[in-house]
């Protein structure tokens, strides 16, 4: 099996740089010993443009390489970061007229972000880089943000006197107008009025991450379910659920919605009705017998009458104290499991509200 050649050159000049849909063909594949040829489709949920196409291999083996380009613009919940650490998640998108401007120069940043992450993981270094891309771009010049690349000493006995790399971004920054620290009035975008504090602004290099949200989002209602535990199964892929961990039934409790907290780990997870025995506590030893045929009525029409449910325990060998009981089938099958190890599970059954 092998993909065929002038396939491939026609991929090379007909496909590349264009957008293939879902379900669109992609490449044929052809069989020259069978004479037969099969086309794949695209696999994917979204269109992508094909960005490479390479042709390698020998004249019998012919081998294509494609390569798709996926063009997302950023949404909430995707994330950036800066080349030193500073990464998080897009918390809100706002239009362009809404954000703060500059009062010098009238411009508007493209992101801000929050200043409280300075302190903590103090990356001193993106600060500088923004101000030495500031003065770098006002000056038309390369800049050397290296903090001690010119801390020098002219000689042992006497002090140094070349100055800072703050001080000499600082200068570069006053020569154009600008504030020394980098800072500048800004004014709302919304209401027009001037801000009551300065803020530092300047250009810094991010980069945007491979965890989007186009690729995590995960909903499900009802589906596959395990075997064993008749719990939803986990993964993505599969149509599975998300892990609720105790942390996070401890934040359902803490919010107060118990009544939800029951309903999305109970109801609708593995909601099993379970037949016990109230005079041994057993919930295994219970079995329910098959019911005699149905009796037929004499009026023609009518259903006729169902025979009635009966559950015996074989333990007690009577069906008087059976009772019908709402658990989660995984405590079930823990009972089944302790009973692999010799080890009895009794049930105490109230029947108090």
């Amino acid at each position: 099996m092998f993909i065929y050649v002038y396939m491939c050159i026609l991929i090379l000049f007909y496909v590349e740089f264009q957008t293939i849909k879902p379900n669109e063909e992609l490449y044929s594949i052809h069989n020259e010993v069978t004479n037969e040829s099969r086309s794949i489709k695209h696999k994917g949920s979204e269109p992508v443009i094909v960005d490479y196409v390479a042709i390698d291999g020998k004249k019998l083996l012919q081998k294509a390489s494609i390569r798709f380009r996926h063009p997302r613009n950023p949404i909430i919940g995707d994330k950036f970061s800066s080349r030193h650490g500073q990464k998080g998640v897009c918390s809100q998108l706002w239009p362009d007229v809404d954000m703060p401007f500059s009062g010098v120069t009238g411009m508007r940043p493209d992101l801000i972000i929050n200043p409280h992450a300075f302190p903590s993981r103090m990356t001193i270094a993106m600060l500088l880089e923004s101000v030495a891309a500031k003065g770098g771009s006002l000056h038309g010049k390369y800049v050397d943000a290296t903090p001690f690349a010119n801390s020098k000493n002219v000689n042992e006995e006497t002090p140094p006197q070349s100055k800072t790399l703050v001080d000499e971004l600082g200068e570069m920054l006053n020569v154009k107008g600008f504030n020394y620290h980098g800072t500048e009035v800004m004014y709302s975008g919304v209401y027009g009025t001037e801000l009551t504090c300065e803020i530092f602004m300047g250009p810094v290099y991010y980069q945007r991450l491979r965890h989007m949200v186009s690729d995590k989002y995960q909903v499900r209602s009802t589906g596959t379910i395990d075997q064993i535990t008749h719990q939803p199964i986990k993964g993505r892929k599969r149509g599975g659920g998300i892990r609720f961990g105790e942390m996070e039934r401890d934040s359902m409790l803490a919010h107060g919605a118990a009544y939800l907290l029951h309903d999305r780990l109970h109801t609708c997870s593995d909601y099993h009705i379970a037949d016990v025995c109230s005079i041994c506590g057993s919930i295994l030893t219970t079995s329910f017998v098959k019911p005699e045929r149905r009796v037929g009525r004499a009026v023609k029409g009518l259903p006729p009458i169902r025979a009635s449910k009966k559950v015996i325990c074989h333990a007690c060998q009577t069906s008087r104290g059976m009772e019908t009981v709402a658990m989660p089938y995984v405590f079930k099958y823990l009972a089944a499991e302790l009973a692999a190890m010799n080890i009895k599970l009794t049930l105490q059954l109230n029947n108090a509200a």
